[in-house]
């Protein structure tokens, strides 16, 4: 009866006087962090290992760089509610509870965020969905000082329907609204639908991309993989920006199975769309070679650039060309060569990009001038699985 009591006070207190977040003040720029799934997946995550990795995120200077939101995905729960539908922390993996988590990451200088599903049940099938219990679960995580909430579409006990789906995802994005912090909606729901950008301020438009937690990253055209997950995403370029972003998934970074050409063209991707950067890396051990893409501040300002998502705007054979506009006039354009075997020549018009003066290039990766260019960007021998990032003015 207290907990009622002191929810419906909290409530009428947020609806009198709280003020609705503005989406725009809330992302402006592509969010940036880090997320356990790929790396820990549901079973490896406890209290010990999450604050190691926020030490190391903030140690290796990845929060320095931007990544300021620490999320835990799947496997912080119970497997049952509360009384009163009140979520509660695993008790072996995380004794001191889910505020003492987000009190250690505020101490760090972190962000802090959770996984959580708004069905009846999680996608492991345990009764532990928000469905019914949001006010509830808001005003937990309101008071634990959550700053992300990740809202995985997960189950419910008689199939999702569209229009459910919808209101159940709005009646969230109402509460946090008027809840009195500000929280960042991530979607979670696996494909691109219309009404995302009135309701998160980031948007799930594929499904999972493979990782460690999968049995390893994929890089080419198949299910899960890097491309094909790029591809999917710039189908919905023209719907991102002004406060809301589209979500490839986490960054498979790190090792999960890529090469460091393929993990160079997988961030400049993920930069050149605009993607929010969540990394899924064990940031207590990485390469010098990884921990280099991950903080090369020229990549993330070309990420960070609100103007617009860039996209494809040339297929040849296995080699692909992608562009996003930047402020000032500038452009950021990605020549990348997929093909497993063969070393191959890019080209690209400047009228292709908007362009009828000559240019200057610089390499993204290097940070050296690339060269000057007057009717096309040209380069020889991209070896497979390799590619040409540069910052065009």
């Amino acid at each position: 009866m207290e907990l009622k009591i002191t929810l419906i006070v909290f409530l009428s207190l947020m609806m009198m006087g709280g003020k609705i977040q503005q989406k725009k003040e809330l992302a402006p720029t592509p969010p940036m962090g880090w997320n356990s799934w790929d790396w820990f997946g549901k079973s490896e995550i406890n209290e010990d290992n999450m604050k190691q990795c926020m030490d190391a995120i903030v140690q290796e200077g990845l929060l320095d760089a931007g990544y300021e939101y620490f999320v835990i995905d799947g496997g912080w729960r119970d497997n049952k509610l509360g009384l009163h539908g009140e979520l509660l922390s695993d008790p072996v993996k995380f004794p001191h509870g889910m505020k003492a988590l987000a009190d250690y990451a505020h101490s760090r200088g972190l962000k802090f965020g959770l996984h959580t599903v708004p069905g009846t049940h999680d996608c492991g099938g345990d009764s532990v969905g928000g469905f019914g219990h949001e006010e509830i679960q808001v005003k937990q995580f309101v008071d634990w000082g959550l700053d992300f909430i990740k809202l995985d579409k997960c189950k419910f006990k008689n199939g999702w329907d569209e229009k459910t789906l919808q209101e159940t995802y709005q009646k969230w994005h109402d509460l946090l609204s008027v809840c009195g912090r500000k929280i960042v909606l991530s979607i979670s729901a696996y494909t691109w639908r219309d009404w995302y950008p009135q309701i998160g301020q980031m948007a799930r438009t594929t499904g999972d991309i493979k990782a460690r937690v999968s049995h390893g990253a994929v890089f080419d055209d198949k299910k899960g993989s890097v491309m094909k997950i790029a591809d999917i995403n710039n189908q919905s370029a023209s719907h991102a920006g002004n406060g809301y972003w589209n979500d490839p998934d986490m960054l498979p970074l790190g090792n999960q199975g890529l090469t460091i050409g393929e993990q160079e063209i997988s961030f400049a991707l993920w930069c050149i769309m605009s993607s929010p950067l969540m990394l899924g890396n064990d940031p207590r051990n990485m390469s010098p070679e990884e921990k280099a893409i991950l903080i090369n501040k020229m990549a993330i300002s070309i990420d960070q650039d609100p103007t617009d998502q860039g996209r494809r705007i040339k297929t040849e054979g296995t080699t692909e060309i992608w562009a996003k506009n930047l402020a000032a006039g500038k452009k950021a354009v990605l020549l990348l060569n997929w093909d497993k075997e063969k070393i191959q020549d890019i080209t690209v018009n400047l009228q292709d990009l908007g362009f009828s003066k000559k240019v200057q290039a610089v390499d993204v990766y290097t940070g050296k001038k690339a060269g000057s260019f007057s009717k096309s960007i040209s380069f020889k021998n991209i070896t497979p699985h390799a590619c040409k990032f540069l910052l065009i003015e």
